[in-house]
Parts: structure tokens; sequence; C-alpha cells
């Protein structure tokens, strides 16, 4: 049973920054945000231009045979020349964005898909596969010059869902579906993928797929491993399509070769995934902390416990603080279940006990937020970030599915400070891109580590990636953290770092910090990346976190897939 793609929005997508232009803050609110932050500009930076960019004629021309299919005005091919990351944000608003795309194609089925890679080859072209270009980790850009030209391969025309067995709860998934879009058309099967990483406005399956995305699920299925039945993927090679299967023994899984591969293996056309009935019982409910450390044995304490809560987020105070869920220097836990059979609130007041034995503070009737069940929304106050893909304004408003006022989940009534939580958790990546007009460093990066290291761990990224940025900037810096996804084993937590910049070199200041803050994690064992992916500025951490055998290994599967070396250069191997 196919469906039928939904019809663009007559928003306009932002080229330089997050997501759409007309929610991005004016000079005023710019200049407001920098007062915060003593040593920003006194001005913002102007909003960039493409037509000062000066885009040169492109190094090709498309194939005759599939020129209705690629683009080369100047507009589309900065659009594509970058991801959305703050150092992007930055190279943009500088007026240096890198080498941008000589063409831009938008195939609309396989075959176009494997005919510009056999183009390509021939003519020594690189090809960087495209979803929604929501990667905060350079996964979507083409460095240095080994390459004649560059076609930044846009899977987005590629967005239909083409099949759903309602028996087995599942779907055969064209890759580029954006993540509203994929909603829209498995809702009048009352199903959902469940699968609302922040980027969720503004990526793609395929996306999810070849960066091994996380959700905003903190407990369960969450990455997008879980949801995968099958995969096809083109390669120059020829085309891989494992078997539908519940599960298998069968070897090694050809499909985790290619999850997590970022473009540098093979395109992801479709997929079969896995999905589940919409959910109807909500309730969430908002807990203060003291003590950090209190709290983070709270966490632990539920994430072993077995009640699976869609949403157990701990942010500190700093957080809190920057959120509105907080004002008294209060750590706060965010709770939410969900179901789609059984009312959930036994559930979360059992986790409400478990936090109360640490210290925890939960007073009030917990609630069922404002999110409508089912709806695409986020699930009892919000997500982390996902898909390698920027914090963003997916959730909340995902396939026109806006909570509506007034309307109460079967559990209850919304929480104060879950709300506050959410509504500024979907406005921060714009926030982000204003606080960079004024020359301000405002970015985030995340990891995973076992609970054993957990404290250790963020005490050192705080206070050694806080000392680095006063040093570098002679003004005191801000390092917030909060946990996104917890399993029995250990957490993920995620960093905010909030400092003054220095006018006209604020790419390089902020990976002076980033690398700081690498060398943290890599001492502590903690992960490079939990769901932002590897891309190009992850890749000297990666190289030192994978196994020398398995990078052989990687390296021969590149080569005997792709053995002319156009897909993605630079990603994951050299």
């Amino acid at each position: 049973m196919a469906g039928t793609a939904t019809q663009p929005t007559s928003r306009t997508r932002s080229w330089w920054g997050w997501g759409w232009t007309d929610a991005h803050p004016d000079d005023a609110e710019c200049v407001a945000m920098g007062a915060l932050l003593p040593g920003t500009l006194a001005r913002p930076l102007p909003v960039p231009r493409v037509a000062d960019l000066r885009i040169g004629a492109p190094a090709v021309e498309p194939p005759a045979a599939l020129a209705h299919v690629v683009r080369t005005d100047p507009g589309d091919r900065a659009a594509h020349a970058m991801g959305k990351a703050y150092r992007d944000v930055v190279r943009a608003l500088r007026g240096r964005p890198g080498r941008v795309p000589d063409l831009v194609a938008r195939p609309r089925d396989e075959r176009e898909v494997a005919d510009l890679l056999d183009w390509a080859a021939e003519r020594e072209v690189a090809v960087v596969p495209y979803g929604g270009g929501s990667s905060v980790t350079g996964g979507v850009e083409y460095r240095g010059d080994a390459h004649r030209a560059v076609l930044s391969l846009d899977l987005t025309a590629m967005d239909r869902v083409l099949e759903v067995d309602e028996l087995g709860r599942a779907a055969r998934i064209q890759a580029g579906t954006l993540g509203p879009a994929l909603e829209a058309q498995l809702r009048p099967h009352g199903l959902t993928l469940r699968h609302f990483p922040q980027s969720f406005e503004f990526s793609t399956l395929g996306g999810w797929l070849a960066t091994r995305a996380g959700g905003h699920y903190a407990t369960g299925p969450t990455h997008i491993d879980d949801f995968v039945q099958s995969l096809r993927v083109v390669t120059p090679a020829g085309v891989s399509e494992s078997w539908r299967l519940p599960g298998s023994g069968a070897g090694p899984s050809p499909d985790r070769l290619f999850l997590g591969s970022e473009g540098a293996l093979g395109v992801i056309t479709e997929a079969w995934v896995r999905l589940q009935e919409r959910p109807v019982h909500k309730a969430s409910a908002a807990v203060d902390f003291a003590d950090f450390h209190a709290a983070l044995e709270a966490v632990r304490l539920i994430a072993q416990s077995g009640l699976m809560p869609a949403n157990c987020r701990l942010l500190d105070a700093g957080e809190a603080a920057l959120s509105g869920a907080s004002h008294d220097g209060s750590a706060v836990l965010v709770l939410g279940f969900e179901s789609a059979h059984s009312p959930v609130t036994s559930r979360l007041a059992q986790a409400l006990d478990l936090a109360r034995s640490q210290g925890g503070r939960a007073d009030g009737t917990p609630g069922g937020g404002a999110s409508v069940a089912g709806g695409g929304a986020s699930p009892a106050g919000g997500g982390g970030a996902g898909g390698g893909s920027r914090a963003g304004a997916g959730s909340g408003t995902a396939g026109g599915s806006r909570a509506r006022a007034g309307e109460r989940n079967p559990d209850g009534t919304g929480d104060g400070a879950v709300d506050a939580w959410r509504s500024a958790f979907l406005r921060m990546p714009y926030l982000r891109d204003g606080l960079a007009r004024m020359g301000a460093v405002a970015e985030t990066f995340e990891t995973a580590a076992t609970w054993d290291r957990i404290p250790g761990l963020i005490e050192a990224v705080r206070t050694e990636v806080g000392a680095a940025a006063r040093k570098a900037t002679g003004h005191p810096a801000t390092v917030n953290c909060r946990l996104t996804h917890v399993y029995p084993d250990g957490a993920a937590p995620y960093f905010t770092v909030l400092a003054a910049g220095r006018p006209g070199d604020e790419v390089a200041l902020w990976d002076d910090l980033k690398a700081v803050a690498n060398d943290v994690l890599h001492r502590h064992r903690a992960t490079i990346t939990h769901h932002h992916a590897v891309g190009r500025d992850h890749r000297p951490a990666y190289d030192l976190q994978r196994p020398a055998p398995f990078a052989t290994a990687l390296r021969a599967a590149k080569h005997a897939l792709d053995p002319a070396g156009i897909l993605n250069p630079g990603i994951l191997i050299d």
C-alpha cells in the first residue's frame, strides 16, 4: 500500500543557518543576547547573502541524459556546501563556506542514482550524499582538491512511503523522506516510526540510517538501528539489498555495514523499518535536585529499574536555568512515559519514588504534557539531538502536528517546568545562530560513557573546556550539561558551551575548544559521538577509538564497493 508524499511547505529554509528564515532572531534580539556574554560584538554580523560569495561556474557540465535532475544555480549550490554546525554558520557569516559543490542533483529513482554514480566515477567527480543537510560534523561537505568537481546528491525527491505491512507493522520507505512527510504518510495507518531526533523537521530517513541517528526517547529503542528490517543501497559495485527478517544469525549483518557508513560505501535508497502503534497515554513530571550527583544516582536507578521512561532527561543547574525549567540553582530531571495501550501514571509514580529516594523534589500533580498523543510531537518534554543532526525545532511541529492548546492526555495535565524546557529546547538552535552573529561561541557536543565514568567525565569537561575558553577569550565561559539518553550501563551527556568569541577567528577558537573536549573524552574512554555521527570533524578522534583490525576491514570494504573513491571522500577513512 503506497503513500503519497506531502506537498512542500511555503516557508523558506535558511541556506546559512538553522531551520526557517522567518524564525531567526532579529538584530535587536541578537544584541540583547550578546549583552549577556561579555566580550561579544556591539552589533550583529549581517545576515549573509549568496550573492556576496562570488561562486564561480561549475567545473563540469552535468550529463545530458540527467540534466533534468541537476541544478547549477549559486543559491542551490551554496545551500548544499555545508551542514548546520556552529562552525558552518560562522563560515557562512564570514563569507568562507569552503568548497561549494559544482552540481546539485535530485534523482527521482534508483536508476538515476546509479547513473549519476557511474558518470561521476568516469569523470573523477566526488559525490556527497545529502539528505536534509542537518549534519553538525562536516558530513555533507567536501574538503580538499583531489577531485576535479563535486556533486551534491540530494535524495529528497525520493520521498514516499512505498508500502505498509500493517500485519507485521513495518513499512518500505524511500531514503529521501523527511521526518514530517514520513509520519504524515504513516498516520492514516495508525502507525508511527517513533523516531524523532531534534532535527526531525529537517532530516531524512536515509540521513538517520547513514549516521546511526538517535531519536529523543531516553530509553528503549531510540537509535535508528533498532528499527531497521532491511536496507537497499546503491554502490558503484552494484545494489545491495538485505532480506526483510525479524531477526537473523546468518553471519555478520549486511545492514550493519551500511548503518553509520555516512555515504562512504554506498547511497541508501530505501529501507524496511519497524513501526509501532501511535501512543495515546502520556504523562510527564519534573523533579528538582539540589545536588547534581544525587540526581545522577536517581537517573541510574530509574534506568536500571525496567520502567523504560520515554523521557529521562537530566538538566544541570546551568542548563535548567538557561531553559527556564528552574531559577533557584536546582538541577531538573524531566520524566515522561507513554503507551499505546494502557495508562502510564503508575510507572511515572514509581520513577518519582526513585527520584525522591535520592533527594528529588517532585511537587504537584504528574501531567500529560502539552503534546498530542500520537501526533508526531515530542513525548513528554521533547528530545535529544540525533541523526548526525543539529539541535532543532522538529519535534513540536512535526508534520503539521503542533500540540493543540487545551487538549488533555488521558493521564493528566501539563507540567510547567516540562513545558518551559520544551519551549526553550525548540527555540535554542535559532538562538545559537543569533549568538553567532554577535561573534560568540555557542555550540554543543555529546558523548556516552559507562556509569562509573560519568561523574568524572562531566566534571573534567566543565573544568577543562571552561578554563580553555577563559584563557582564549579573557572572559568567563559557561559549560552546561544534560543527559539526553540513559541506559542500564551508562548515559549520554550532552554539553553546551557559551563563550565570548574572537572576532574573525571564531572557527579556530571553537576548533581549539573542541580539541580540548575531545582529549577529555578520549582519556575517559567516552565515545566521540553518541548520535551526531563522525563526519570530517570527528575523524581524528574516531581513528583513535576504532580497533585497528576493523579499520583495515573498513578500508577493504571501501575499495571493493567504491573503487574510484568518489563517495564522500574523507568520511570514516582516507
